[in-house]
């Protein structure tokens, strides 16, 4: 994933929590400052890595990987556009349909947009990205309210029970799975 740090030195175990902080707030300027080439990169290492995918396949894509021909052939869609798709992996179809890495599970919406939850097939890799995106919260909270970090904090989480797909992925609650893995991470402070 272009935009999260590729391994973890050891190093980062001995900075202080203030040190920590900094990097990620470094990550936040570097990433906000140059949006569209990684925004480029990131599109680009999609394409490359899904470009066998049947969903790209059917457009036309053949396999390009540029972002004109992209922007040319794919057309905008909506969930409804995809729902077969996002239907048939979600009863048991591993082939690579719409990403070449395995679905490991769904994450699903709450269901107040339209009174029906919503599936969205997820990738082992997506569990990195989260947390990244997690734990970029505290550093940029604690420039607001100085001394966050030495405080106490209380956190109401519910969490309602996964449940699986007919092909036996779990599908759990988008926002229930992000925040109970951020308090999770609060703790480790």
């Amino acid at each position: 994933m272009p935009e999260a740090p590729k391994k973890v030195s050891l190093e980062v175990f001995d900075l202080t929590l203030d040190q920590k902080n900094k990097q990620k707030l470094q990550l936040i300027e570097e990433l906000t400052s140059n949006a569209d080439q990684v925004q480029r990169r990131v599109l680009e290492e999609i394409l490359s890595r899904n470009a066998d995918v049947e969903y790209l396949r059917r457009h036309d894509l053949n396999g390009r990987t540029d972002r004109e021909t992209f922007k040319n052939v794919m057309p905008v869609i909506t969930y409804e556009d995809i729902q077969p798709e996002i239907n048939r992996i979600a009863n048991g179809d591993k082939s690579p349909i719409l990403s070449s890495k395995p679905i490991s599970e769904f994450l699903t919406s709450s269901g107040t947009s339209g009174g029906e939850r919503k599936l969205m097939p997820t990738i082992e890799e997506e569990l990195d990205r989260r947390s990244l995106l997690y734990s970029l919260l505290m550093p940029v909270m604690s420039q607001f309210v100085p001394g966050l970090e030495n405080g106490k904090g209380m956190y109401f989480l519910f969490i309602k029970s996964e449940s699986k797909t007919p092909g036996g992925l779990p599908a759990r609650i988008r926002a229930c799975c992000h925040h109970l893995r951020w308090a999770l991470q609060i703790q480790s402070w």
